[in-house]
């Protein structure tokens, strides 16, 4: 890819990465007015678990294979040091702020101190600024030139455009920095806005000895995935309810083998989980595959990473797509759970904050082995079927539902 600068010529990603801003950012401080959180708690259906509640949730997630064990005992690790919460000295950086999977309004409740990026909109950051003051943390906010505008007119900058200027504003910041890259945009704009993202994180890897990286995978991905996964799917098909035999035959033989498969050769070792979704298209696969190499890559360097897979989340982005709304809406007729946003990111946010305070974790031999280890796949790797195999028949099964 190349970028087209302001004169119309063309820059290579290296070259336009490290130019000097146009102009370069100011930055201002929103100062919350809570006391910080010292106790991890999930809001989970209307409720908000924390102590034992907490402990007995995560038991039937990793029984119902929701989760690998290895995040349960993650989250544990957290609850049980709560001053791991406010990541103390630490500057997180978070590359769209506005995310509803990112973890900036956990990370602002429990003290931490927050760099924002997102859009140059003011409601935007009306409701960024009011979520940093009601918090106990602190937000820092990039601003453009703006004479008497509000702090909200003069805030964000657009990483398609202005990637070198927040590469300055973020390289100027003091402590250790954590990048936390939640980004998305809609078709061909998200391969754009990852790429510019990836272009913004070498030049900062290459200015920072201090630079930690922090993504989200998302599980409609391929993955290997460990036995233990393969032995549960297995079992799973295996111990499947007498109607659920009875309409398989001849849904398989009517599809020549594409319906309700089963998720895995019996004893493989690893396994390999193919939950690409095709309806969310090959922009979005990329986009995501950029992330994973880059947290591999970054790895094997010896920097601290946390990329942890992300369950399936009734996301604004997800639910506007009427064949994955339907789909997620009957997800759980096959063994898969479908989070809501509030519990999927403060949960997400708490394995964040076990990474930052391990160094990222165990170390393991194979990169599959980092990118499986503390997976929340929503029961995706642990399925009786292959997840695209039951796809179709669970969007049928949900549509009435999701309709609602």
């Amino acid at each position: 890819m190349t970028v087209v600068d302001a004169d119309g010529d063309d820059r290579t990603l290296a070259e336009w990465a490290a130019s000097d801003p146009q102009q370069r950012l100011g930055t201002e401080e929103v100062t919350g007015t809570a006391s910080p959180e010292h106790e991890l708690s999930l809001p989970f259906h209307g409720r908000r678990l924390r102590g034992d509640a907490l402990h007995d949730r995560l038991d039937s997630w990793v029984l119902s294979g929701v989760l690998e064990p290895s995040a349960a005992d993650a989250v544990r690790a957290v609850m049980a040091n709560p001053d791991w919460l406010s990541l103390d000295g630490r500057t997180v950086a978070v590359l769209g702020a506005a995310a509803e999977m990112g973890p900036l309004q956990a990370l602002l409740r429990w003290g931490a101190r927050v760099a924002a990026v997102d859009l140059p909109r003011p409601e935007l950051w009306e409701r960024l600024t009011q979520t940093a003051a009601a918090g106990a943390g602190t937000l820092l906010v990039p601003t453009r030139p703006g004479g008497s505008d509000s702090l909200e007119r003069r805030a964000g900058a657009d990483l398609v455009t202005d990637a070198p200027a927040v590469a300055g504003w973020l390289g100027d910041l003091p402590g250790p920095l954590v990048l936390g890259n939640y980004v998305y945009a809609d078709g061909a704009t998200n391969v754009r806005l990852s790429t510019a993202v990836d272009a913004l994180t070498t030049r900062l890897q290459e200015a920072r000895d201090d630079l930690a990286l922090a993504f989200l995978a998302t599980p409609t991905d391929v993955f290997v995935v460990p036995h233990e996964a393969v032995e549960q799917a297995t079992r799973n098909y295996e111990n499947r309810s007498r109607g659920a035999r009875l309409l398989g035959r001849p849904l398989r033989a009517a599809s020549a083998g594409r319906l309700l498969r089963r998720a895995y050769v019996p004893d493989a070792d690893p396994g390999i989980n193919d939950s690409l979704v095709p309806q969310q298209g090959p922009n979005y696969a990329l986009a995501k595959r950029l992330q994973r190499w880059r947290a591999a890559v970054a790895r094997d360097a010896g920097a601290t990473v946390s990329l942890n897979v992300a369950p399936p989340t009734r996301t604004r982005s997800v639910v506007k797509n009427r064949a994955l709304a339907a789909a997620y809406a009957g997800a759980h007729r096959f063994g898969v759970e479908v989070f809501e946003p509030a519990t999927a990111n403060v949960l997400m946010a708490a394995l964040l904050v076990h990474d930052l305070n391990t160094g990222g974790g165990p170390t393991h031999a194979h990169p599959w082995e980092d990118e499986a280890h503390a997976a929340v796949h929503g029961g995706l790797w642990r399925s009786a079927y292959a997840p695209r195999s039951a796809l179709g028949l669970a969007a049928l099964l949900g549509y009435g539902a999701s309709r609602s």
